[in-house]
Order: structure tokens, then C-alpha cells, then sequence
């Protein structure tokens, strides 16, 4: 490795942006581990509040494209991680990205920041690029004309537990036994684990001041995109998959096909499948006179799926592609009291005495979704599910990052975790398609010898759509929410007859209450 910056083996005061999406997400906890000062950049504070760093970082509310919350989080920093894109947006993304980027160059430059990090992608020398690698390369040269020494990572696909990519190679090999596919499996690319992509960002701390460029990074493979979905199979115990390329297949129908087969919904797929349309592999190797490989050298690509294998089959997965925001969803909280938020709520509301304790209880209720399910109906919430994949929502198939505990910002199918106080009570806010805001709540209450289950469900109309939709679906409600309370205190007192706690083991002594469907809110003169 060449000369050492003046920083090596020194607490450094760090910026990190994208703190809540899979790589950030990982990098965070990293830095604080090596001893340095952290803040973090987020849109969402609530989003991060209970992961297991968030204790030991500084937290600013704020959105890049936002100059006075940039210059308030740039203030007193030496590094700045940026770690955003827009992939996942929509419409005209490519003036946001550009905006964000210039504001974050010219508030470091303005603090006095010493170097900047940005992870791009691997993208060709020449010829054009799709508009999401466009996007990628045109931010990394804003960052690197800031006058703040600047390092851009350019990696290509990423492989760990929870990554987009990770997902759909897993998800297309194991579905599909024979697999007609569009000519990009034939374009080759070279993937890196992320703990590689983890590497090179923590060692560019410790590069020196005179180093401002761009560095591409991969792992030692070159394969074929076939090839990685063929390598997924033989880490997978599976039969490798015979694979045809479809001249017919355009980006936006093969994302269609994606959508169908794959949890990753359309809005990933398409500027992913856009970029498999080019050969993405190093040019250069540069980066080996600057950062040198891990100890144990680059991983292989089949020891990386290796990896992430193991750890989603322990449910250690640390962060997630379900993770990342959902562009249109609602991101505004449940009001306090939904009854005074000047507008029309709809709720229902069910409450039900367990003769199992709060503890047991709040055990079902944490691992509700994912492959558990609903505890109710499960053909209508799969259709509900079919229906938000087809109009392009997540769909049930996001799943949850753990089979049993959830964290504040959690991905749960098609809702977020928005509150959580662990043993109590449980918040979801809906990230389907929906014409207005919905939010769903469970919670655990003791009352001895047994417990009272509590759920209540929350809805606020838009227009007339949104009064038309939950009048439309009114009639499922008797059957799924009155099914998920029976089902769940059912579940609760046969796990606590399992473990010798039940105070009785025959059916709930008081049965479902339920409130007035429909409350009409005052105004008030508040907003």
C-alpha cells in the first residue's frame, strides 16, 4: 500500500448519508466499532431509532437536497460518506441526484471537509449507459470537481444477504427450472461481496489527501450474468438451470417478469435490468496501490453467496434491499390520536382477553408477516398482495429481515414497522397501493392471570377513491381482522401451553368487541 494519510490510525469525525440503506446500513455500526466520531444524515430519524448503533451516533434530520440541513451536517466533519442514489425513484430523478450532489460538494468544500467517499457502479469506458449508471457517473464527477479530495468506488453487482441483487439471482434460479431469459445474461459482470465493498470504504480513511479520482473495484470473477444464476444453484444444492436468450425480451418486459417471480418489485428491477444490458467489469486495478485486498484475499463469488446463504438461513441478515424507501408510499406518522387529525378515520377496532401471558402474546404478535403469515384468510391477504405487485407496490413477497424480532424502520411485506415499544404494543404503517393512509396496530396488554389483546386498524380516506375503497373492502374486514385477533390469542395460549403457562386451555372467556367503522373528525385550525 502506498503512503498512509495523516488520518490512519486516528478517531475521525465521519458524515455518513444512506446511513439507512443496505450498505450505509452496514458501514455505520463498522466506523463506530473502529472508534470514530459518527453523525448521520437522514430523512427519517424514526427510521434509524432502533437500530442496535443508534445509541452511539449523532442523528440530523434532513435531506441532501436541503442546503441548510447539508451545511448543519457537514459542520465540524473531516469525512462524508455518500452513499445515496435514486434508484429506486421515479419520474425525473436525474436532476435530484445532480442537486443533492452539488450541495453536498459545495457545504463540504465551504466546512473544510477532507475527503469525500462515494460508492458509484462499474459502468463501460465508452457507448451509452442506461439512465441510472448515467446518473451514477455524472454525480461522481460532481463530487470529484468539489475541490474536496474525493475517492469514488465504482462496484458492480453486490452480493450479501438482503441485496437486491442477491435476490433476484436467488429468486429467479430457484423458481424457475428452466429459464427463458433476454440477452443480458450473456453480458458479463463481475460481482463483489459486500464485506469487499465494506473493505474498500473503511480503508478510504486512510488514504492521502493527493488522491482525488475514480477507482473501480469488483471481486476476482468475471462471469456471465447466467453464470451467477448457475453458480447460485450448485451453493444452493439445486440442478443448474438450462438458460435461453430471448432477443424478444425488452428492459421494461423482463422487469415485468421480474415483478412476477422475484419479491424485488419493478421499480428495482427496471434500472438494474437497464444496466445488465452492458458488460460491467473492471478496467482498471488501481486500487491496489491505494487500498489494498482484505487480509484473506477478495471473495469468490460462490463463497459469497456461500455467505449470505448462511447467514438468511440463521435470520442474521443485517440489512436489507426491503430496507430502502418506497417511493409514494406515505411517510408522515400515525397522529397521536387519529380522532382529532382534522380529517376522516376510519376505524376498527378489536379487543380480546388470552388466557396466556402479555409475554407469550407479544411473542405471536412480533412474528406476524413473512413466512408466518397473517393468522387470517391467507387467499385474500395473497390476492391483496398479487394486486399491489401488479399495480407495481412491494407486494407480500418483501418479507421481513428476521423471523422473529423486528426493529423500528423493519420492512414487514407490504408495511413498515413505524413504532415499536418491544412487549407492548406494535405499529405498522401500509406501504401498499392505497388511496390514502393506513396504519395497523397491535398490541399486548397484561391482565391477570391472562392478557387482553388489542388491534386496531386506521385509515385515512383520499377523496373519493379512498371512501369508495374502504366501504369496497368493509366486508373482509369481519373475516380478517375479527380472524387475525381470534387466531393470534389462539396461537399465544398454545404457545403457552406448550411452555405450562396457561391458566386455561379452552377458547377466550371474553370475545371480540368491535368499535364503530366509521368516525367523523372535527376540524380543528391546525394543518
Amino acid at each position: 500500500m502506498s503512503e498512509r494519510s495523516a488520518v490512519s490510525g486516528v478517531d475521525v469525525k465521519v458524515l455518513v448519508t444512506g446511513a439507512s440503506g443496505y450498505v450505509g446500513g452496514r458501514l455505520v455500526p463498522r466506523l463506530v466499532d473502529a472508534g470514530h466520531d459518527v453523525r448521520v444524515l437522514v430523512r427519517r430519524p424514526w427510521r434509524v431509532s432502533d437500530a442496535p448503533w443508534a445509541p452511539n451516533v449523532e442523528v440530523i434530520e434532513g435531506d441532501l437536497v436541503d442546503r441548510a440541513a447539508v451545511d448543519r451536517a457537514v459542520d465540524g466533519i473531516e469525512v462524508v460518506y455518500y452513499l445515496v442514489h435514486g434508484m429506486a425513484s421515479g419520474g425525473d430523478f436525474e436532476d435530484g441526484e445532480l442537486a443533492a450532489a452539488r450541495n453536498v460538494a459545495e457545504a463540504s468544500a465551504a466546512a473544510g471537509v477532507r475527503r469525500i467517499v462515494y460508492l458509484g457502479g462499474l459502468h463501460p469506458v465508452s457507448g451509452p449507459l442506461s439512465r441510472h449508471l448515467r446518473s451514477r457517473v455524472a454525480v461522481g464527477e460532481v463530487l470529484l470537481a468539489s475541490g474536496v479530495p474525493t475517492i469514488v468506488l465504482q462496484a458492480g453487482v453486490v452480493i450479501g444477504s438482503g441485496s437486491t441483487s442477491f435476490e433476484m439471482i436467488r429468486h429467479l434460479t430457484e423458481v424457475l427450472p428452466y429459464m427463458p431469459a433476454p440477452r443480458w445474461v450473456r453480458s458479463f459482470i463481475q460481482p463483489i461481496a459486500v464485506r469487499d465493498v465494506l473493505h474498500y470504504l473503511l480503508g478510504s480513511l486512510e488514504v492521502p489527501a493527493v488522491v482525488n479520482r475514480a477507482f473501480d473495484i469488483g471481486g476476482p470473477d468475471v462471469l456471465r450474468y447466467g453464470q451467477l444464476m448457475n453458480g447460485y444453484a450448485v451453493e444452493a444444492g439445486l440442478p443448474q438451470r438450462p438458460i435461453a436468450a430471448l432477443p424478444v425480451l425488452t428492459p421494461w418486459l423482463a422487469a415485468q417478469w421480474v415483478n412476477l417471480v422475484t419479491p424485488v418489485p419493478r421499480r428495482l428491477a427496471i434500472p438494474i435490468i437497464e444496466s445488465l444490458q452492458f458488460d460491467c467489469v473492471m478496467h482498471e486495478h488501481d486500487i491496489d496501490d491505494v487500498i489494498g485486498p482484505p487480509a484473506g484475499g477478495l471473495t469468490p463469488y460462490r463463497r459469497a453467496v456461500r455467505l449470505a446463504l448462511a447467514r438468511e438461513r440463521a435470520g442474521q441478515v443485517e440489512t436489507s434491499w426491503r430496507d430502502g424507501d418506497v417511493p409514494g408510499a406515505p411517510s408522515d406518522p400515525l397522529p397521536s390520536d387519529p380522532d382529532w387529525a382534522g380529517t376522516r378515520v376510519y376505524l376498527d377496532l378489536r379487543e380480546q382477553r388470552s388466557s396466556a401471558p402479555a409475554v407469550d402474546l407479544w411473542r405471536v404478535i412480533e412474528g406476524v408477516g413473512g413466512e408466518r403469515g397473517w393468522y387470517s384468510f391467507p387467499p385474500a391477504w395473497a390476492v391483496r398482495g398479487w394486486i399491489d405487485r401488479a399495480t407495481g407496490g412491494v407486494g407480500l413477497r418483501r418479507g421481513r429481515r428476521d423471523p422473529d424480532q423486528l426493529r423500528v424502520g423493519d420492512a414487514l411485506d407490504f408495511w413498515r414497522v413505524e413504532a415499536l415499544e418491544r412487549g407492548v404494543s406494535l405499529r405498522l404503517r401500509a406501504e401498499m397501493k392505497v388511496p390514502g393512509r393506513a396504519w395497523l396496530e397491535m398490541e399486548a396488554r397484561s391482565e391477570p392471570p391472562g392478557s387482553r389483546y388489542r388491534q386496531r386498524a386506521v385509515f385515512f380516506p383520499k377523496g373519493l377513491a379512498g371512501r369508495l375503497y374502504w366501504w369496497a373492502v368493509l366486508p373482509f374486514h369481519a373475516v380478517i381482522f375479527a380472524g387475525m385477533a381470534n387466531r393470534i390469542t389462539a396461537e399465544a395460549e398454545a404457545l403457552a401451553r406448550a411452555n405450562g403457562q396457561a391458566g386455561s386451555s379452552g377458547p377466550s372467556a371474553d370475545r371480540v368487541h368491535r368499535r364503530g367503522a366509521d368516525a367523523e373528525t372535527p376540524r380543528t385550525g391546525l394543518a
